[in-house]
């Protein structure tokens, strides 16, 4: 089975990223020298996906405008004598074809993600969240990986978890595995508990944005009640395809791969940093930079 389909949702407000947030989408915000957004386009295409629903929100024009291509400014850089720029632009030629649509209102992420039914249709698809980077300059193989899981073993779902600390979980949904989890294996998942305390934590799996889904979650969406906030939350549909015995399968985040999360300024700046320090053409200088900042300081 070949999944061609992704679903990428971008309509969040941002608010824990304000006043940068304010008048741009969080998704545009950049991180090193891209926009997060790109990365995770970027990411899709490398995994050989062919077609990418962005389910968008107010005030986010400038997401779609971001993948069209600007012939104004390939002409002005031409005219101008400044080539070399082309090549960063190279992204404007992208395989993906790009489908856009709107969520109306702020009802969660299940209530995103019920937006690309249409588009889904009866196929098997993947959703990468809009704010989560995986990997070092988004060269991850880890949706590839899942989306072979899928294929050669039934299930409703697979999805990508990250190992992280224990004091952490209460951020995140955590899954109860079956059995203990393996390095470069799939496991099944029993249940997902929505930001636990660290108690009732039943592991350190955490949700790591990446999911491939049959069409299935639709239905389970359809039925998932609004929970705090009126919002309708997607774990919870995951958990009522659980419970009505669907299985559910996760894999880890390979070793040494590692989610870049963009939604609250602290995890920002750690990502900003790492991903400008991993610069090919700027790192150096700037690793030399910093280190003679922190030697004045100190």
């Amino acid at each position: 089975m070949v999944i061609k389909n992704a679903v990428l949702p971008v309509a969040g407000l941002g608010t824990r990223l304000l006043p940068a947030t304010k008048c741009q989408p969080k998704e545009m915000l950049p991180v090193g020298k891209r926009p997060v957004v790109q990365y995770i386009v970027e990411e899709l295409e490398r995994n050989n996906f062919e077609r990418v629903l962005l389910i968008t929100g107010p005030n986010k024009y400038s997401i779609e405008n971001h993948f069209d291509t600007d012939a104004d400014l390939i002409r002005h850089l031409r005219e101008t004598k400044k080539e070399d720029l082309l090549a960063e632009l190279e992204f404007e030629r992208s395989k993906l074809r790009f489908f856009y649509t709107r969520q109306k209102l702020q009802r969660g992420l299940g209530d995103a993600v019920l937006h690309a039914e249409e588009f889904a249709g009866n196929q098997p698809f993947a959703v990468a969240l809009g704010d989560s980077i995986l990997g070092m300059h988004a060269g991850s193989r880890t949706l590839s990986f899942m989306r072979d899981v899928f294929t050669e073993t039934p299930c409703a779902a697979v999805v990508a978890f990250e190992e992280v600390p224990l004091d952490e979980v209460s951020q995140y949904g955590i899954a109860e595995p079956v059995t203990p989890p393996t390095d470069g294996g799939a496991f099944e998942v029993r249940s997902l508990i929505e930001k636990p305390s660290v108690k009732e934590s039943p592991s350190r799996l955490a949700i790591a944005a990446r999911y491939i889904f049959s069409p299935q979650i639709f239905q389970a969406l359809h039925v998932t009640k609004p929970g705090r906030g009126g919002e309708i939350q997607l774990t919870d549909a995951i958990r009522i395809m659980i419970d009505g015995g669907e299985k559910v399968l996760g894999v880890k985040l390979p070793a040494g791969e590692r989610r870049y999360d963009i939604g609250n300024f602290e995890s920002y700046f750690k990502a900003f940093i790492e991903f400008a320090l991993n610069d090919p053409e700027y790192g150096t200088e700037l690793r030399d930079y910093t280190r003679r900042l922190l030697n004045e300081d100190h």
